[in-house]
């Protein structure tokens, strides 16, 4: 049964939604003060999608070497993104840099993020329809759309089919905004920076990846039975 909410908030008004996070086995959770929402992370839900591959690649190249380029790239990653969303924000002066790959990989994508209208940043959100909650990168209008956007890093050139992933992330996320505030998402955008100073843009239509979200979605619980 589809969830009625009985008022919307504004996109703006999101990133005040109280909600904690709590990791238990590995796995992330977002729960409310009241106790009443307890809703798998949509990361959490997405990986089961990519848990095979990571693990095949894991043997592949072994477990040292793994963890030293999972460590390296989650590094990058939450640099990076502290460093988008200071600029995005326009409350600092100046954006601090102490590694010349990453001054490089921001100074690459500043023309896209100039086009950036942000609405909301490292806003919580969750669903009561698709019982999951996350954080987003950003709800925002890019060319006079309203978009969900996600900053991603890499050190490689992306190929297409590798976007399926973040797809599925950003479509559980619009469709959150949707339930939350009744705003139309009209395009999800995946912004990747690579270490050469260039970048990559993957756009898709959210609405083409919900059943494959509910898919996973139910694998999920039927795993784990939450």
């Amino acid at each position: 049964m589809t969830e009625v909410r009985l008022s919307t908030l504004d996109i703006t008004e999101l990133e005040d939604l109280d909600l904690k996070t709590v990791t238990e086995n590995g796995q992330r959770f977002y729960t409310d003060t009241e106790g009443t929402k307890r809703y798998p992370s949509v990361t959490t839900v997405v990986g089961l999608e990519s848990r095979k591959h990571i693990k095949a690649w894991r043997k592949r190249i072994g477990e040292e070497k793994a963890n030293r380029i999972t460590k390296s790239a989650t590094s990058r990653g939450t640099t990076m993104h502290q460093h988008v969303e200071d600029y995005l924000r326009q409350e600092k002066d100046f954006i601090e840099f102490d590694n010349l790959i990453h001054e490089g990989m921001f100074k690459g994508i500043r023309p896209v993020l100039d086009e950036i209208i942000p609405l909301a940043l490292e806003a919580p959100m969750y669903s009561d329809n698709l019982k999951m909650a996350g954080r987003v990168d950003c709800i925002g209008m890019l060319d006079d759309v309203l978009c969900i956007i996600d900053f991603k890093t890499s050190s490689k050139f992306k190929e297409d089919y590798m976007a399926r992933p973040w797809f599925l992330q950003m479509t559980a996320y619009a469709l959150m905004v949707e339930e939350l505030t009744g705003k139309k998402i009209e395009e999800i955008v995946a912004l990747v920076m690579l270490e050469n100073g260039t970048f990559q843009i993957f756009t898709a239509n959210h609405e083409d990846y919900i059943d494959d979200l509910c898919a996973v979605r139910l694998q999920y619980k039927n795993l784990y039975g939450i």
